[in-house]
Order: C-alpha cells, then sequence, then structure tokens
C-alpha cells in the first residue's frame, strides 16, 4: 500500500469542482425551501449568505496557500491556534457536514430521479450512493472530471431556468409593491441559502492532490465562489418572479415549476439535468470527507489506518468506504431541509474556527505566497458568529 495521494489536479478542474459542488449542493434542492420561508425577499437570504461566505472564503485562500495538506481546516487549526483537541474537532465536524450534505443532495437528487424513472426511492439512494462510492475510489483525476462534465450540465440547466423565468409572467406579489421584509423568515432562508454555498471550503482538502496548490487554490477558491454566487442570484430572482411562493415552498422540484412556468412545456430534460446536479454534488462531497479523514491520520494515531491511498488508484479508499455507508444511511433516515440545517450549523462554527486560526497564524508568521488583510477573518469570524445565532433564532421562531 502507497501513502501518498498523487498530485493530478491543474486549475481548470479545481474550479470547476468548486462551482460544481456547490451548485449540486443544493440550488437545484432548496430554492423552493428559500422562497417559502422568505418569498420575494428570498433572493437577499442568498445575497446574505454570499456575503457570510465571502471573507471566509478569502480566509481559506490565505490558508490553504500557509498549509496545503488535505485534511485542511484540522490542519490550519493545529498550526494557527496549537489546539489539537480542537483540530481533532473541525476535523470531526467537517467529516459529519460533508456527510450529511451529500446525503441531502442524494434524497433531492433521487426526488429527481424518480419524477422520470419509475424505481423505489430507496433503492434508487442506495444503487446512487454505491455507484458514486465507487467513482471516488476509482481515481481523483477520473472522479474531478466526470464531476466537470456533470458541471458543465448543470450549469448549463440553470441557465436555461434563469430564462424561463424571466421569460414567464409574473406572478401577482411581484407586480405589487415590495412587503415588508420577513426577518424571521429572511434569517431562516439564510440558512437554506448558505447551504448552497457550501463548496469552496471542500477544495483545501484536495491540497496533496493539486499542482502548484499554494498558488492554484486560492484562485480555485475566489473564481468558483464568484461564478456561482452569480448564478445563485439570478435563478432565485427567475424563481419568485415566475412560481407563487407557496408553490415552491412545497415542490420537491422547483426549479422545474420555473421551466414550466415559463416555457408551458414538460421539464422532464430539467429534471434529468438535477439529477446530474445531484451526482456532482454527492460525489464532490464524499471524495471531500474521506481526504479530511485521510488528512486527520497524520494527526491522530486513532486514524492512522486511513492514512494509507490505495497503489494503483491513488485514492482512501477505507476512508472512501466509510463516507460512502454513511451517506447512504442518512439519506435513508432524514429529510432534506434538516440535512442541510445540520450542515449549515455545523459548518459555521467550524468557519468560525477557521478564522480565528488564520488571526493566529499570522501573527505568528505573516508572510505567505496569498495575503489578505488582517481585518478580513475578523470579519469572517463575527460573521459566522452572527448567522450562526441568526439560524438558531429562526428556528426557535
Amino acid at each position: 500500500m502507497a501513502a501518498g495521494l498523487k498530485r493530478r489536479l491543474g486549475p481548470g478542474l479545481l474550479i470547476a469542482y468548486g462551482v460544481g459542488v456547490m451548485v449540486g449542493a443544493g440550488i437545484y434542492v432548496l430554492t423552493g425551501a428559500a422562497a417559502g420561508a422568505a418569498g420575494l425577499w428570498a433572493p437577499l437570504a442568498f445575497l446574505l449568505a454570499g456575503l457570510v461566505a465571502v471573507p471566509s472564503a478569502l480566509s481559506f485562500a490565505e490558508l490553504a496557500s500557509r498549509i496545503p495538506e488535505a485534511a485542511g481546516d484540522s490542519s490550519y487549526v493545529e498550526v494557527g491556534l496549537g489546539q489539537h483537541w480542537l483540530a481533532m474537532l473541525v476535523g470531526a465536524i467537517n467529516v459529519l457536514a460533508g456527510t450529511v450534505a451529500a446525503a441531502a443532495v442524494l434524497r433531492g437528487g433521487v426526488g429527481y430521479l424518480t419524477s422520470i424513472v419509475p424505481i423505489p426511492f430507496d433503492w434508487a439512494v442506495v444503487g446512487l450512493g454505491i455507484a458514486l462510492t465507487g467513482v471516488a475510489i476509482v481515481g481523483v483525476l477520473e472522479s474531478l472530471t466526470f464531476a466537470a462534465f456533470l458541471t458543465v450540465i448543470e450549469v448549463a440547466g440553470l441557465l436555461l431556468v434563469i430564462g424561463a423565468g424571466f421569460a414567464a409572467e409574473p406572478v401577482e406579489a411581484w407586480r405589487l409593491p415590495m412587503p415588508a421584509p420577513e426577518w424571521a423568515g429572511i434569517a431562516a432562508a439564510t440558512t437554506f441559502a448558505f447551504f448552497a454555498f457550501v463548496g469552496f471550503d471542500d477544495l483545501v482538502n484536495m491540497a496533496e492532490e493539486s499542482k502548484q496548490p499554494e498558488r492554484n487554490l486560492p484562485r480555485a477558491i475566489l473564481w468558483s465562489l464568484a461564478i456561482t454566487a452569480v448564478l445563485y442570484a439570478l435563478v432565485s430572482l427567475a424563481a419568485v418572479r415566475a412560481v407563487p411562493r407557496e408553490a415552491l415552498a412545497v415542490s420537491e422540484r422547483p426549479l422545474a415549476l420555473v421551466w414550466e412556468a415559463g416555457t408551458g412545456t414538460s421539464a422532464a430534460f430539467l429534471a434529468a439535468i438535477a439529477v446530474a446536479a445531484a451526482l456532482n454534488g454527492i460525489l464532490a462531497q464524499i471524495v471531500m470527507a474521506s481526504r479530511v479523514i485521510f488528512g486527520l491520520g497524520k494527526w491522530s494515531p486513532a486514524l492512522m489506518t486511513f492514512r494509507r491511498a490505495h497503489p494503483t488508484f491513488g485514492t482512501p479508499v477505507r476512508a472512501t468506504l466509510v463516507v460512502g455507508v454513511a451517506v447512504i444511511a442518512a439519506a435513508l433516515t432524514l429529510p432534506v431541509a434538516l440535512l442541510a440545517e445540520i450542515t449549515t450549523l455545523a459548518l459555521l462554527v467550524v468557519f468560525a474556527i477557521v478564522n480565528a486560526a488564520l488571526i493566529g497564524a499570522k501573527r505568528k508568521r505573516p508572510a505567505a505566497p496569498f495575503v489578505v488583510a488582517a481585518v478580513v477573518p475578523w470579519i469572517g469570524m463575527f460573521g459566522c458568529i452572527l448567522a450562526f445565532a441568526a439560524a438558531i433564532w429562526a428556528r426557535s421562531g
């Protein structure tokens, strides 16, 4: 058995990976949940989620250039804060968040799949879960090339939805004066929307398989976040313009409703694209979570058995199998909205800690290949804390 991962990823595949995991992480599934909570203010929720994400994305970009390791977040905490127990906790939360996120997208993707193919829901969950775990085992270059192909398909689908939404006859609420903001609903919708930005942080866990990670990872993080934010803003606007809030809130295929409203034709092809998006999101999260477990093996003797890569595939097979089984189990037992909420809350905690780690790392060593202003991690940390508090408030309300 070989212990090292293979450096096979260039900037193009890394950006495609980031866009694919974010777009696949929920926009096809969670647009309806966000619209149901915030109504016409749903686009604001996506904007707020993006604003929360930007400072943390910049912090991740600098840390990726400083410490290019597979268990990115945990390594950052270990180096920046010097707290081993906290680094292990962050790694565990990341594995949980990646697993739960993959399960959420698997449930949502199967919802689209069963609308076009008459197969039992549970069998589809198990079958897709096993197939994608197999792809993740075969090789990282193969996995991310497949993911890049799916990314092109899903972005094309979103562009078609945007066009249909703005071509549709606007709903009655769109023509009326803008209602007063429903802040509790906007806070809840921001929680769902933040889930849709999950992905830029996954890129740092590909550091040991990236070519020139100090240079390519920061660029990939920022480009993928920018591309995705523009897509989300346009998709959410198109959705609330074309389809009534009540219909979006209860639909398992909200973007299909937007297409039907704008074109008057069947959205079966869009369901197929949504399945492709889901496959991309699931695969990316399985790849990410398995790399975190692999990376944690460097820091924890208890996890050393996972610090091995297959001699032929160059992938962490044991870690990938563990993650794949956990994803399937979670997808069979928990609803999408709850899975998304758990993921968001967990990642907000991780992001706050990672921003604190950058503050510590800057104090120890100011110079780095990629540097952001000293105030950025402070903004990122407090933004995540406020977003976490808002999510808890919205849930209790």
